[in-house]
């Protein structure tokens, strides 16, 4: 019985456009097929796919990416419109519908679209489709960018709960040095997600079609672990490489996720990148948070940042400015400047009312340091 039921394959704009000539569509009918052949065996499969921007410059007949947001964004609409129809042409020879599912970072940041989005994608799946998620290019700006398709992959993996997340690319996978300099650099088959080594292994980022590299690759399967998924670096040229990792070769980098699925709602706290504020916390709530596994009450809080809602996302820093926590905090900037400090029996009389004794319940929190 095979240990995965649910895994996201990212493809890059590299790697799909046969670095810059046009989709090529020979590599994606055959990842397609795979990705069929994988379905067949019970497995939900969501694929994250790049090239957009790609596809569109070479549509345009432009010589060089554009610098330009908004040509940027036109550039990317013109080549979604290529990118669909490959999708859709090769999965309908396999008897499968696919489905185009186009995010920004500000749809998972807000809960209620993170779940809308959770929720239409695991319809999307009971329907026996693969959903093709691709960023928003045409719309995304600096301010909502996930800043590259590899950080996409791990948040949809954290939308679906996912096992395993495969990262196509056209490196073999992550060496400890770069094998394009160092004939003697040898491949990395298998490591902890979270060691702090991978970084230095990792080389500077991409070139002209896509925004991320190697660096982007390993964060993304850091973000990934953190819900339980394992992660997948490898060649995407390697004969039925989707098939044969999804069945468990030894293929590319394996980077082990060490932690078993978080609940939903603390998923979405650890894939979640940004806060609305944060909140400093004295040493004593600093302990109570990371030793003892409690609620965050106001009394433990020194200094309130920025500007939030009840139910938007904050960090909890330690004393020094490091970030122990986040979670979803129970009520709003203003109110919080004015009960932290104090005991939580006086919340009624400083507010006039109380919806609970607790700034974060621990259901709400999760820790992102100093974990026990």
């Amino acid at each position: 019985m095979n240990r995965y039921s649910k895994v996201v394959v990212k493809i890059g704009s590299t790697l799909l456009t046969g670095g810059g000539t046009g989709l090529d569509r020979v590599m994606i009918a055959a990842w397609a097929e795979q990705m069929a052949s994988v379905r067949e065996q019970g497995i939900d499969v969501v694929l994250v796919s790049s090239g957009s921007i790609a596809e569109g410059i070479t549509r345009l007949g432009l010589k060089t990416r554009p610098t330009n947001i908004s040509e940027l964004q036109a550039t990317a609409a013109v080549g979604q419109m290529g990118l669909v129809q490959a999708y859709e042409v090769c999965f309908q020879a396999h008897g499968i519908h696919s489905a185009q599912i186009l995010l920004t970072h500000a749809d998972l940041s807000n809960r209620r679209r993170y779940l809308n989005a959770r929720s239409t994608l695991r319809a999307l799946l009971r329907f026996g489709t693969v959903p093709v998620v691709n960023e928003n290019d045409s719309v995304s700006n600096e301010e909502i960018r996930f800043g590259d398709n590899d950080t996409l992959g791990a948040m949809v993996a954290n939308l679906i709960e996912a096992d395993l997340l495969i990262i196509l690319t056209d490196q073999q996978g992550l060496f400890d040095a770069n094998p394009t300099d160092n004939p003697q650099a040898k491949l990395i088959e298998r490591a902890e997600a979270n060691d702090p080594q991978l970084a230095q292994y990792a080389g500077p980022s991409a070139g002209h079609l896509g925004s991320g590299g190697m660096q982007t690759k390993v964060s993304a399967a850091q973000l990934a672990a953190r819900s339980g998924t394992h992660t997948v670096i490898v060649s995407g040229r390697i004969d039925q490489v989707i098939t044969r990792v999804v069945q468990g070769e030894a293929l590319g980098t394996f980077l082990e996720a060490s932690e078993g699925h978080l609940a939903a709602r603390k998923q979405w706290l650890a894939g979640h990148m940004r806060c609305s504020g944060s909140l400093t916390l004295d040493d004593g709530a600093v302990d109570v948070l990371v030793n003892r596994n409690a609620s965050l009450l106001p009394i433990g809080v020194k200094t309130v940042s920025g500007i939030f809602n009840r139910g938007e996302v904050v960090a909890c820093l330690a004393p020094d400015g490091s970030e122990v926590a986040r979670g979803l905090v129970n009520y709003p900037s203003d109110e919080c400047k004015q009960i932290i400090g104090k005991a939580s029996r006086l919340i009624p009389e400083i507010l006039g009312y109380q919806d609970d004794p607790e700034l974060i319940n621990r259901e709400n929190l999760i820790l992102t340091k100093g974990s026990p």
